[in-house]
């Protein structure tokens, strides 16, 4: 006989300061999570009523369910990505899977991306019982009937995880009238978010006049978009962490990305601006080690990310005076044409980017960290 066992479970909310409670992207998220397992595979449901007013060509919302494992390896995924929604019209979405003896969280709410306003009701999540038929679990607050106060909603985390809040500066949250149950809905309103130049998934433009310098240009800056993202909220304790005495500190390594473009720079446009303002610094920065170690420190990141975003602007700029037949031609200083040296500076980034990947992963917890629990009550 099936026996399904279902346990909320206790909600850790984890207290930084500020600066490291609020961050800054294109998307945000709010979640409940409840622990589960089956001793056969077990089918669940969420349903909830969605509607979006886009102000950009990006944004959408949906529904999402996660389920995390007893072994840590990757389980169910689903956020709607494959069909957002986009269309200022109240209709109800479902996100269906199962659970299987490897279950352990499901986690479940909804998400919204980019410029608009996103609306949310009536969420409701439903397991499959001994006899097949769905039984529907309590969602606290799945109406959104309790009233938003300083863009928290009651019962639920902004987050994609219940054990840490995390305000996206980018979105406001609130209650609004316009409901499909109820009295209220759940609002949420993106605003300010820049629109990459590239979209994203697509290597260029359609009918660029010179497409080898397109693409390239592409390539660039959806790496460069990823070292960002990984570090662009990191506190500074994060920032000048050393994994160990032969690493490098994580802002030492964006600096190193900014300084090996500046030396590509001169390489094949023949000059830098950087690197005549301040050649030790540049020098510093492609090196590291020892004297690396020693000057880039005690800077916030958004100092090197500063530095990444100037050295980038004008590669940029540089690379559109010229066109693929100059892309082309090889430079007589060792034989490496244009192309390939700025082929090199992109996979120089992209090696990088798995360093960064590595270091992000082993940081210690902060020192400053408050944890403080309460259980939910059905």
């Amino acid at each position: 006989m099936k026996k399904l066992y279902f346990i909320m479970f206790f909600m850790s909310v984890t207290i930084y300061s500020q600066s490291n409670n609020v961050v800054s992207r294109d998307w945000t998220s709010f979640v409940q999570s409840i622990e589960v397992t089956s001793n056969k595979e077990t089918k669940f449901k969420l349903v909830g009523s969605l509607k979006v007013v886009p102000k950009d060509n990006r944004a959408w919302a949906g529904l999402w369910v996660r389920i995390d494992t007893k072994d840590g390896e990757p389980g169910f995924f689903d956020n709607m990505r494959d069909r957002g929604v986009k269309t200022n019209v109240w209709k109800e979405y479902t996100v269906e899977g199962t659970i299987d003896k490897n279950s352990k969280t499901l986690n479940f709410g909804g998400l919204c991306l980019y410029n608009g306003a996103f609306y949310f009701d009536n969420l409701k999540l439903f397991i499959e019982d001994d006899k097949g038929e769905f039984q529907e679990m309590n969602i606290i607050n799945g109406d959104f009937e309790k009233l938003v106060v300083d863009n928290k909603i009651e019962n639920w985390f902004e987050s994609i995880r219940s054990k840490k809040r995390k305000r996206v500066k980018e979105f406001e949250i609130s209650s609004n009238d316009d409901a499909v149950s109820g009295k209220r809905s759940l609002l949420i309103k993106g605003s300010g978010i820049k629109i990459p130049e590239y979209e994203s998934g697509k290597i260029g433009k359609e009918n660029a006049e010179n497409p080898q310098i397109d693409n390239m240009i592409a390539m660039l800056e959806d790496l460069k978009n990823r070292v960002e993202g990984i570090v662009k909220n990191l506190p500074k304790e994060h920032v000048d962490h050393l994994h160990d005495s032969k690493s490098n500190r994580m802002g030492a390594l964006v600096m190193h990305l900014a300084a090996a473009e500046v030396y590509y720079q001169k390489y094949t446009f023949g000059e830098s601006v950087f690197d005549k303002k301040n050649p030790e610094l540049w020098k510093v920065g492609l090196d590291l080690g020892d004297k690396g170690r020693e000057l880039l420190k005690d800077k916030p990141i958004s100092y090197y990310l500063g530095l990444y975003d100037e050295v980038r602007k004008k590669t940029i700029e540089e690379l559109r005076k010229r066109d693929d037949k100059w892309f082309k031609q090889v430079n007589a200083g060792n034989g490496m044409s244009n192309q390939y040296s700025w082929f090199h500076v992109m996979e120089h980034q992209s090696s990088h980017l798995g360093q960064i990947l590595f270091l992000r992963k082993r940081l210690p917890p902060l020192s400053k960290e408050v944890k403080i629990k309460k259980e939910l009550k059905k």
